[in-house]
């Protein structure tokens, strides 16, 4: 085995796990998922069924990624964050064809205690602060919190705030505006800074 799965732990037949990734305590893994490389999955979270991890996702406990969610690389769930995967469900009536996708682009943060509503997309390098409710798409770097979350600022790459010029005061990374959000434009430590 390329990955360390703790004895409680348990994965079901179909699953990929790459190499390098640690699944701790009390976990299941559903068939069908895919788990990069290098990835850690904490104690007590759900994967899947049929949910792809890019490489170095990070897990933290209590944690359940369902069917319809997709995490890009380099993605960090709080402790105990929500995900959903219908946007109006009921106990007796079955509604898994009407999952709704939710993509979480690369290298997000999403805090402890946050939920992410089905349906979104939270934007590369986005924040949303631990206990934010998340109910429509997010800007590349945007720094949401709140219920409803609301834009409350911008972050760098490295996860600090940026300054009203969109400069970084830690790794001094200038960003400017577009479409999407932010966009880098250039870093005196560039490369060490992802």
């Amino acid at each position: 085995m390329d990955y360390f799965a703790h004895e409680s732990s348990y994965i079901d037949e179909g699953c990929i796990i790459g190499k390098g990734t640690r699944i701790w305590h009390f976990s299941h893994i559903f068939s069908g998922s895919n788990i990069g490389e290098s990835c850690t999955i904490g104690q007590n979270v759900m994967i899947g069924p049929d949910v792809t991890l890019g490489k170095e996702c990070k897990i933290q406990n209590n944690v359940s990624v369902y069917k319809g969610v997709t995490l890009e690389e380099g993605v960090f769930c709080g402790p105990s964050m929500v995900f959903t995967n219908v946007f109006n469900p009921r106990a007796k009536i079955k509604k898994m064809d009407q999952v709704r996708k939710t993509y979480i682009k690369k290298w997000a943060t999403i805090g402890a205690n946050a939920t992410i509503v089905c349906g979104v997309i939270l934007g590369r390098y986005s924040f949303i602060g631990a206990g934010a409710v998340i109910t429509k798409n997010v800007p590349d770097h945007a720094l949401i919190a709140g219920n409803p979350g609301r834009q409350i600022g911008w972050v760098c790459n490295c996860g600090e705030s940026l300054t009203k010029k969109l400069t970084c005061v830690i790794c001094k990374k200038q960003f400017k505006k577009g479409d999407n959000g932010l966009t880098a434009l250039s870093s005196a430590l560039s490369s060490k800074i992802i």
